[in-house]
């Protein structure tokens, strides 16, 4: 299991270096500049620690609420430091909150028009509904 683990974690870390290569690569072209892989290494490094330490952060928000699913609000609390990404966050948020329910009511709508159906639960539902996301074991 340590292995599936630490496999992963390869994996991801392998699919973040080409990605930041990617994005790197862009700029480069765009600025007419160029940048050694090392420095792709380097940025690459800084955004997986990055990441460690905001999923540690989301995951104490989450337990500190009681609750074992990381939501939208603790994202939120995570961008408090940061008015303007904190209201582009929440912007995006309620975009996609007034879109889901168009959806929602718009499945509704053909549901009693049609009499067929579930009740409108369509199979795009299924899973972490809301953004949330099941915590790890940690």
């Amino acid at each position: 299991m340590a292995d599936t683990m630490e496999d992963d974690r390869d994996r991801l870390k392998s699919a973040l270096w080409y990605a930041v290569g990617q994005i790197v690569d862009e700029e480069c072209m765009r600025r007419n500049r160029n940048a050694t892989p090392q420095f792709i290494g380097a940025l690459t490094e800084l955004v997986w620690t990055q990441i460690e330490n905001v999923a540690v952060d989301l995951e104490s928000f989450a337990n500190h609420a009681s609750r074992s699913v990381v939501t939208t609000d603790d994202v939120l609390l995570l961008a408090r430091k940061n008015p303007d990404l904190q209201q582009l966050m929440q912007d995006y948020i309620n975009e996609r909150k007034t879109q889901r329910g168009a959806a929602t009511g718009a499945a509704r709508k053909t549901v009693t028009t049609t009499g067929s159906g579930r009740g409108g639960r369509g199979g795009s539902r299924g899973g972490a509904r809301g953004g949330a996301t099941r915590l790890s074991g940690r």
